[in-house]
This record gives C-alpha cells, sequence and structure tokens, in this order.
C-alpha cells in the first residue's frame, strides 16, 4: 500500500514540486493549501491521478479528518515573499506557530515524522558568514520582517520542544533562497522580480547599492534535500542552499544577458532590516545527506526564464 504523505502549501511554488517527486516516488499524496499564495495551475499535472488529493485547509485551524494513516508531514505552510508577509503580518505569525502546533499534535495521533521548511531568515541579519546551524542569528524581533523571521523560530522551537517532551520525530531544514518555476509574478522575490521586469522591457529594482549577496538553490535540489533530510537519522537544523554567493548586481546583468533584455537598473532604498549577506554553510548537508545541489545558477535561470515567458505569452493571450 503506498506510503501517505501530507504536504501543507502542497500548491505553493516549493510544495507543488516537492508534491510531484513524491507522487513519481509511488507516494500517496495530500496536499493541504488554503490557496492564499499557492495556485491549482501548480498542482493541475496531479489533478487526475489517483494517488494525489488536494483539500483546502488553512493550517491556523484544526486538522481535516481522515490523514491518520499519514506517516510523512512535510510543512511547507507560510507566504515566503516579502511582499506577501508584510501584507498579512498576523497571519503570517499565525501559520508559522499556530500551525506548526497544529501539525505537531496531528502527528502525535498518527505517528507521523514531520519535517519543518524553516529558513536561512533565521540567522536575521548575519554578523558570521557563512552561516552554520550553529549560529542563533540577529533578528529584529519587532521589524516589519519578524513575522517571518520569529515566526519561523518560533516553529522550530516548537518543533523541539514536541521533540525533548513528547519524542516526537522531527526534521528540521533551514532553506536558502529556492528558485524556479511556478514562482509568482510580483512576488517580491528577487529572481522572479528581475526575469519578469526584463521580459516585459521594465527597469530592474535593485536596492541599496545592489552589493548584497544571496545564495540562490534551484527548486530541483532543494526538493532532493528536502527528501534527504526526511529519511535521515538526525532531526537537524541542517541548512539546504547553494554556498556558491552572488551579488545581487550579478543576479541581474545574469538575468539581463540571459533575456535579451536591454532593461536599465534602477536604484531605490535597502528596506529596513534586509539582510546583507546570505550564504550556507552546507557541512551538515554534505555529510548528514550526501547532499549539495548541481545545478548551477545559469541553467536553472534558463529554466525558470522559459517558464516565465510561456506564463506572459499566457496572459497576454488572455487580455
Amino acid at each position: 500500500m503506498p506510503q501517505l504523505s501530507v504536504v501543507t502549501g502542497g500548491a505553493g511554488f516549493l510544495g507543488s514540486h516537492l508534491c510531484d517527486r513524491l507522487v513519481a516516488m509511488g507516494h500517496h499524496v495530500v496536499a493541504l493549501d488554503d490557496l492564499s499564495s499557492g495556485h491549482m495551475s501548480h498542482v493541475q499535472q496531479l489533478a487526475s491521478h489517483p494517488r494525489f488529493e488536494l483539500r483546502g485547509h488553512d493550517v491556523v485551524q484544526s486538522w481535516p479528518l481522515g490523514l491518520d494513516g499519514a506517516t510523512r508531514v512535510f510543512n511547507l505552510a507560510c507566504l515566503a515573499s516579502p511582499a506577501s508577509y508584510q501584507r498579512q503580518p498576523v497571519q503570517t505569525t499565525l501559520t508559522s506557530a499556530v500551525g506548526m502546533w497544529r501539525v505537531l499534535e496531528a502527528a502525535q495521533h498518527s505517528g507521523a515524522r514531520v519535517l519543518q521548511a524553516s529558513t536561512s531568515e533565521v540567522y536575521g541579519d548575519p554578523e558570521v558568514h557563512p552561516q552554520a546551524e550553529t549560529y542563533h542569528g540577529l533578528v529584529n524581533p519587532i521589524g516589519p520582517r519578524s513575522c517571518y523571521d520569529e515566526g519561523k523560530r518560533v516553529a522550530e522551537a516548537m518543533c523541539f520542544a514536541y521533540h525533548r517532551e513528547r519524542k516526537a520525530p522531527v526534521r528540521l531544514v533551514r532553506i536558502f533562497n529556492s528558485y524556479g518555476p511556478r514562482l509568482r509574478p510580483g512576488d517580491g522575490r528577487v529572481v522572479s522580480n528581475f526575469i519578469v521586469q526584463a521580459l516585459r522591457g521594465q527597469p530592474l529594482t535593485i536596492y541599496g547599492d545592489g552589493q548584497q549577496t544571496r545564495s540562490f538553490c534551484y527548486v530541483d535540489d532543494t526538493v532532493e534535500g528536502i527528501l534527504r533530510m526526511m529519511e535521515a537519522d538526525i532531526e537537524g537544523p541542517i541548512n539546504i542552499g547553494n554556498p556558491v554567493e552572488h551579488t545581487v548586481l550579478k543576479l541581474a546583468e545574469y538575468v539581463l544577458r540571459l533575456t535579451g533584455s536591454r532593461s536599465r537598473l534602477e536604484r531605490r532604498p535597502l528596506p529596513p532590516d534586509d539582510p546583507k549577506k546570505r550564504c550556507p554553510d552546507i557541512s551538515r548537508a554534505k555529510h548528514h545527506l550526501q547532499w549539495e545541489p548541481r545545478v548551477s545558477l545559469e541553467d536553472g535561470l534558463r529554466e525558470t526564464i522559459a517558464y516565465f515567458r510561456s506564463e506572459l505569452a499566457n496572459e497576454r493571450l488572455a487580455a
């Protein structure tokens, strides 16, 4: 009988790719999503599959019935784009904190192992570089990003509280700047922003001097790391990200070259609490998961640009 896996946020960017992989591996998959940032189109390729089900559900609410047989729960539910979570800070905080509690309570009844998708944002604007899992971070608890940063930190604390007190089987990954097809136009993430702006001939928005760095990990590599972590013999946390660091200006150069766009760069002030550097130490992932990213930034951007070309062409046809 196929293993039952639940993916919260299963119609989102990362969650939908994870659902694809789990179904391909033979799992029966139930995706839970309130579609606040996910989209039905992300899982349309699975809609008629006999081992896939999408249920509308907000993880802040009571756990839905009929999932007692689940053996794996991947908790990916949360707004992840800065533009979205800063518009809905209360819901974002509740999704991370209360949603994590709901997931852990449900898993206690079924005996399921829970993987929490945390984030590099728990490191805040780091004073240590690159960031190892032993670094406790520098986060502003009342800043405009705190609903996400601190929400994820609370979710991590909840996981390990359940693990210590109730022996809950938990796994924790900290994801660094995942990108790829199914990102949404206008979601505020730098990769999708740049690509959409370049394809539309609009100026590419550079915040600050553009020298701040990010480490971009293609979605297929991220999903592989998540899957390996779920089956690993370590609770974590473990960083899942690409240790190759790029400035925002360098990313803009890649996007302009690969799209053939002549868009200019437009400077704007750096938002409050925006991290100046972001790069994972993935020593633990290499040792415990035998994992490291395989897809180069250039190859991953080509796939992502092709996706957005198709999406924007469909928008024009529908207009």
